[in-house]
C-alpha cells in the first residue's frame, strides 16, 4: 500500500473537503483499510491567482517546499488540491523523485467522450489556461463565462477562504443560466472552493467536482478499494 501526499492549505477549508472526500469514498471497514495520507495545510503559500495575473508573490517556492517535506516524511506521491496551483505543477513535478498526480489531468480523462464543458473557475486558472491546454488533447472545448461572472465566482471564492457561509444564490443561477442558454450543460467546478459553495446552497445539476475525481484517483493509487466510482 502507498501513502499520499496531500499539498494542501490553498485553502483550508478545500483541503478539509478533499480530505472528507477521500475518506467517504473509501470502501473501508476499519481504520486499516483506509488511505494512509500525509497533509501540509501550507497556509502559508501566497495567492496562486493574484500572482498568475501579474500582482503578489510568487508562490511557486512555496509549493515546491511543501511538495519536498511531504516527500521527506515518506509519500509515494503527491496532490494538490488547488485547481491554479497546477499551473506551477511542471516544476513541482521536475523537483521531485516521487509522482504528481495532476488534477486537471485526471478530470479530463474522466470527461472523455464529452465535446464540450463549461468551466468556472478563478481568474488565475482562466488567465493561465492550464485546463485548455490539457483539455485540448482529449479534444474537449472549455466555455468559459464572461468577465462580469468571472469577478461573481471570484467573490464567492473569497468568501469561503474568509470563513463566509452566505451566497447568493440567484447570481449563482444566472451564471448557470448563461451556460444553459449557449447549449452547455456540464460545468466543471473548476475552483476546489467552489463544491463546498453549491452543496451549501443546493444547486444540483450535471456537475464535474475535480476534488472527488481526484480523491478517487488518491484511493486507487494508494491501494484501497472505491467505495463508489464516478
Amino acid at each position: 500500500m502507498k501513502t499520499a501526499g496531500i499539498l494542501g492549505g490553498m485553502g483550508p477549508i478545500a483541503t478539509l473537503d478533499f480530505l472528507f472526500k477521500i475518506v467517504k469514498n473509501t470502501d473501508a471497514k476499519q481504520d486499516s483499510e483506509h488511505v494512509h495520507m500525509l497533509v501540509d495545510n501550507n497556509t502559508e503559500i501566497p495567492d496562486r491567482s493574484a500572482y498568475i495575473q501579474g500582482s503578489g508573490e510568487n508562490p511557486e517556492k512555496f509549493i515546491i517546499d511543501s511538495a519536498l517535506k511531504l516527500q521527506e516524511m515518506g509519500s509515494d506521491f503527491i496532490v494538490m488540491p488547488c485547481n491554479t496551483a497546477h499551473y506551477f505543477y511542471d516544476n513541482v513535478k521536475k523537483a521531485l523523485k516521487i509522482p504528481v498526480i495532476n488534477m486537471i489531468d485526471e478530470t479530463a480523462k474522466n470527461l472523455i467522450g464529452e465535446t464540450k464543458v463549461g468551466l468556472l473557475a478563478t481568474k488565475g486558472t482562466y488567465f493561465s489556461n492550464v485546463y485548455e491546454k490539457i483539455f485540448t488533447n482529449y479534444n474537449i472545448e472549455l466555455v468559459t463565462p464572461p468577465t462580469k461572472f468571472q469577478d461573481v465566482i471570484m467573490e464567492i471564492i473569497y468568501k469561503v477562504k474568509g470563513g463566509e457561509i452566505d451566497f447568493d444564490k440567484d447570481k449563482i443561477d444566472l451564471i448557470i443560466e448563461y451556460f444553459n442558454n449557449l447549449g452547455v450543460k456540464k460545468l466543471i467546478l473548476g475552483c476546489t472552493e467552489l463544491p463546498i459553495v453549491f452543496k451549501s446552497v443546493r444547486i444540483e445539476g450535471e456537475l464535474v467536482d475535480p476534488t472527488k475525481i481526484l480523491a478517487i484517483s488518491v484511493i486507487k493509487r494508494a491501494g484501497k478499494k472505491v467505495l463508489s466510482d464516478l
